[in-house]
């Protein structure tokens, strides 16, 4: 059997988020279901990530092991006749044979957006939080202490089944539009709810004027249970993209 790389994209407001569960209609399940109809057989897959209810993907990475003689084109197109409308296939590649969509990537990417005012258009694709005061320069500052090698406890929800809870947060930025403020971060690995988290506490941080060096703090005190670490909510969040190594390609 060949191995098979997909890049797709989703929009996550119908979606219980990506990994299959008991109840709730998830993005992982209509997928296997869909590649397990055209290959006649049950169809497994592995995500580069798992994306939770609400959150959407530009840049979600799936690999799977194929049964019949497709090329991926052929695939691709049988796919995007059984998907529905909020799932797109954009590309399959063949890859070798041990690729793992999850272990093997370099990094990923996300982008939070944050709605300046609510409209009818953006409910469902941006968060917006009523009466938060984002201050740019305080924003920007906040940045830098997230970056690099540290552990993560803070900001996520415990997990008996992680050996540790370090990331390596290689990039942050935050931008300012006309309609939204806009956070981009890039690390090699990233926590249930981490993003949203991290943004939450930012907002924080700026509404409420206080000195973004209680940032250090709140990192190495390894809690969660602090007033300033709150999650955003999930609909402004997006999985943009997915890096890999080049040897891990054909």
């Amino acid at each position: 059997m060949k191995n098979f790389l997909a890049k797709i994209s989703y929009d996550g407001t119908d979606f219980s988020g990506w990994q299959i569960q008991k109840e709730g209609r998830t993005v992982q399940q209509v997928l296997e279901k869909a590649l397990s109809l055209i290959a006649k057989e049950e169809i497994k897959t592995t995500s580069a990530g798992r994306t939770d209810a609400g959150v959407h993907a530009i840049g979600q990475y799936v690999n799977f092991y194929f049964p019949i003689q497709m090329t991926e084109q052929q695939i691709l197109h049988a796919l995007r006749a059984k998907l529905p409308h909020d799932i797109l296939i954009t590309q399959i590649v063949e890859v070798i044979n041990d690729f793992n969509a999850r272990y093997d990537a370099k990094s990923r990417t996300y982008r939070y957006i944050l709605a300046k005012r609510l409209t009818p258009f953006n409910r469902k694709y941006t968060s917006f939080i009523p009466k938060v005061n984002i201050k740019t320069k305080t924003v920007k500052k906040c940045l830098n202490y997230f970056i690099g090698r540290q552990d993560f406890t803070s900001f996520t929800k415990f997990n008996p089944d992680l050996n540790n809870y370090y990331c390596n947060i290689l990039n942050f930025k935050f931008e300012e539009t006309d309609d939204d403020h806009r956070f981009v971060i890039q690390s090699n690995r990233f926590l249930h709810n981490m993003v949203r988290r991290i943004v939450g506490t930012i907002i924080n941080i700026s509404n409420n004027d206080i000195d973004p060096n209680i940032i250090e703090e709140l990192i190495a005190n390894k809690t969660p249970k602090n007033r300033l670490i709150t999650t955003a909510p999930p609909n402004g969040l997006y999985l943009i993209e997915v890096e890999y190594p080049k040897n891990k390609l054909l």
